[in-house]
């Protein structure tokens, strides 16, 4: 990919890029993705385009490297506490569903199976687990496979569910609830 805007204005740019496009993406997949209607939205061109980002699939790369860390950063990995991190991921589901969204179109057109993320990602919280089980904090078991099950029953009610998609507009008893049982389920699948 090449190297991004270093300028103030530049950043800007590349930033309004990502954003719109995070949006067509996160709607549209990438073969439905129009680059004319990202850079409309971004109020731009081809040119800064395909200068920042190479490609539109350089593009939706960047993209999803930049909604997970925006995701890292605002839910930081916590293995001593997997019950409060499934949790809060699932509030920063509700508040910004998108990365779901684009993780399910990752899935659907580039990889069918195997691992979905960048596996240099995972390495420190599958270390994190490591430890945490070598103290007798997590149950025992491969950390990478405990670390998709809490993944998993954190997006339980996300964009990508296959039974019920929660949104930030449902009633707050019910995010109580799913809160609750979302934290008692995962603290009894890892405790030790």
């Amino acid at each position: 990919m090449p190297a991004l805007p270093t300028s103030a204005k530049g950043t800007a740019t590349s930033r309004r890029i990502l954003d719109a496009a995070a949006a067509e993406f996160a709607e549209r997949g990438i073969a439905g993705a129009r680059v004319d209607r990202i850079i409309a939205a971004a109020n731009t061109n081809k040119a800064q385009l395909y200068g920042y980002f190479g490609s539109k699939d350089g593009l939706f790369d960047a993209v999803i490297a930049d909604r997970t860390d925006r995701l890292m950063s605002n839910v930081p990995f916590d293995p001593a506490d997997l019950p409060g991190w499934a949790v809060r991921m699932y509030d920063e589901n509700l508040r910004n569903p998108e990365l779901v969204r684009l993780a399910a179109w990752l899935r659907l057109e580039r990889r069918p199976a195997g691992r979905l993320g960048d596996n240099s990602r995972d390495e420190a919280k599958l270390a994190a687990i490591t430890g945490a089980q070598a103290a007798g904090h997590i149950r025992e078991g491969d950390p990478f496979d405990i670390f998709a099950l809490v993944l998993a029953m954190a997006f339980a009610w996300s964009s990508a569910s296959g039974s019920y998609a929660a949104s930030a507009g449902d009633p707050p008893a019910d995010h109580d609830r799913r809160r609750q049982l979302l934290h008692e389920s995962v603290h009894r699948a890892t405790a030790p």
